[in-house]
């Protein structure tokens, strides 16, 4: 297990009370099998966490696309803070090796379920506002969704549909639709996890991974939209 200091460098913040943030990070499964020290599990955290995000990104936002209306804000909050989404974030600050976990779920440390992942994210966002407040969650999350805000700027009105934005360029570019390809599917019935590629005319333009076939496909759409915006912006 990583320290807590490693994760608290990647939150730009030191705990004053760093018992919130193990307990963000503690699953049920591990809570329940260690009690005597456990403090705690990250669900009421998650609870607390999901409201604080849906906050600071409704004001971000506002600020970013004044001339949105309402319905489009609300399209592309939804894409922001999605399973996919947030596991997505999660994994890139590599979440799953500083949480604590149970015998159950430690054998999938290293590919654990999305929905875990989302869950851990929002915890620890609430662990955050509640040692340091709204500014340093607003500074953090800010810093992590900066390239997805742009990337919903060049998608407009497309929101949360990344597939049918990504079709859209390619026949606009490429005259063709875009190809999408199962890599493989693991863990158990229950808690799968399908990866996809997605690429046109042969070309591998981004992958991506979800708990079904649908959101891993959004997820390698949104992926290829980052690489193929960002590309245009050089």
């Amino acid at each position: 297990m990583l320290e807590q200091r490693e994760l608290e460098g990647l939150l730009g913040h030191q705990f004053t009370r760093p018992e919130l943030l193990k307990v963000a990070l503690t699953h049920r499964s591990y809570h329940f099998e260690n009690k005597e020290k456990s403090p705690g599990h990250f669900e009421r955290m998650e609870f607390l966490g999901d409201a604080v995000l849906d906050l600071v990104l409704s004001e971000t936002l506002m600020d970013h696309y004044p001339s949105q209306n309402e319905g489009t804000l609300s399209k592309w909050r939804a894409s922001l803070v999605n399973e996919t989404s947030l596991s997505t974030l999660a994994r890139e600050m590599c979440l799953e090796k500083y949480l604590y976990l149970g015998k159950s779920e430690d054998p999938q440390r290293d590919n654990p379920r999305p929905r875990l992942l989302a869950s851990a994210f929002e915890a620890v966002l609430a662990a955050l506002y509640l040692d340091a407040g709204l500014a340093a969650v607003r500074a953090f999350v800010e810093r992590k969704f900066a390239e997805r805000l742009t990337t919903l700027d060049a998608s407009n009105e497309y929101g949360a549909d990344f597939k049918t934005r990504l079709q859209e360029w390619t026949q606009k570019h490429h005259r063709t639709t875009p190809d999408y390809k199962v890599l493989e599917s693991t863990g158990p019935e229950h808690a799968k996890i399908f990866r996809v590629e997605v690429g046109v005319s042969g070309e591998i333009l981004g992958h991506g991974e979800g708990a079904s076939r649908k959101s891993a496909e959004q997820d390698a759409a949104r992926s290829a939209l980052e690489k193929i915006f960002e590309g245009e912006k050089k």
